[in-house]
């Protein structure tokens, strides 16, 4: 029952992530390998056993882009130079750094908006989900949740400038 519920929460936030080559499956079958081998009494509820799992996610998730984009730095590349008349398009998994970048930020900073974030975008989870697992009022997460985005948000911004050079 529990790997159905993931395995649909796997796909909605997968869903919204375009470029994205893991498959929803996947990605609940490797969060699914990495949750079955602790100790089932370490759940203290339904709560902390479905924000592990959005944690797991992230983790798969980060981890995979990072891999991904590892194999993009070497090899047989050669070098460019880019000029005004060049676009680049950077990748789903260099997004996926960033966020987890300014993520790791927010959970020092805001750690209560941080784990909003994280059922709602690693788990997929909707506002109402999230309030019931969280044990907060509907408003709170709606509040949290606005004010993360516009923190992630500012925090993006801020490293494309910097990376950028500007």
């Amino acid at each position: 029952m529990v790997y159905e519920e993931l395995r649909g929460l796997a796909a909605r936030q997968m869903a919204g992530q375009g470029g994205q080559t893991m498959q929803p499956t996947a990605l609940v079958h490797e969060a699914w390998m990495r949750l079955a081998s602790k100790d089932a009494d370490t759940w203290k509820d339904r709560a902390h056993f479905f924000r592990t799992a959005a944690v797991a996610m992230r983790r798969i998730l980060v981890d995979r882009a990072r891999e991904k984009s590892s194999l993009k730095r070497g090899g047989s590349w050669v070098d460019l130079p880019l000029s005004a008349d060049i676009a680049v398009e950077q990748d789903p998994e260099a997004h996926i750094l960033i966020l987890d970048e300014c993520l790791a930020r927010m959970e020092r900073e805001h750690p209560d908006c941080a784990k909003v974030v994280q059922l709602k975008f690693f788990a997929g989870l909707s506002n109402e989900e999230t309030s019931a697992l969280l044990g907060s009022s509907l408003r709170t997460v709606e509040r949290q949740w606005a004010f993360a985005r516009a923190k992630l948000y500012q925090m993006i911004r801020s490293h494309e400038r910097s990376a950028s050079g500007t």
